[in-house]
């Protein structure tokens, strides 16, 4: 599976929103995240900013789901939620790509549609994995593996290495 931009806008938005909805919300940082990802028109009111992470929670399951079935069943409840009219665009000189929504639309409805289209594609180029939520107890941040095997069990190295820390230093261990 090669990683791109094209293929890659609404999974890994879809993971920073879960992750940002996890946390303690925070309207600024959502209108960041949605910049860093090239939405257009990103400013939310309240009322936007609330569905927006109502939308993050509902974000987390598919990154959380033990199994292939679990991921595609929770992908088609977003997209059954987010159910808008794709259709093929070639702006800016970009080559032919997807937009899961028209441009027009309220931004909320727009990054429905982006998440939950994207992720149904990644899942089908992931065959329903590379998906995941950080194994560190207490970390909230899920995750989109682009490693060589798609293996990874923690959102950074940092929380692997905290883990690992913590599990050497458990007590009942025998000395090496």
């Amino acid at each position: 599976m090669q990683f791109n931009h094209g293929n890659m806008v609404g999974p890994t938005l879809a993971a920073e929103l879960a992750s940002l909805g996890a946390r303690e919300w925070d309207t600024d940082m959502a209108v960041g995240v949605l910049r860093a990802h090239g939405v257009r028109r990103p400013d939310l009111d309240d009322a936007r900013s609330t569905r927006l992470q109502e939308w993050a929670l509902w974000l987390r399951a598919p990154f959380s789901a033990p199994d292939v079935d679990s991921t595609c069943d929770a992908i088609n409840e977003l997209l059954d939620s987010a159910a808008s009219r794709p259709s093929l665009s070639t702006h800016d000189g970009h080559k032919p790509h997807l937009h899961f929504a028209a441009d027009g639309d309220d931004v909320v409805e727009r990054v429905r549609a982006i998440t939950a289209g994207g992720l149904a594609i990644f899942a089908v180029e992931s065959e329903g994995g590379r998906l995941g939520a950080c194994l560190r107890s207490g970390c909230p941040e899920v995750f989109v593996d682009t490693s060589r095997n798609g293996k990874r069990r923690y959102c950074s190295a940092r929380c692997g290495n905290h883990d690992a820390v913590q599990r050497h230093r458990a007590p009942g261990r025998r000395p090496g």
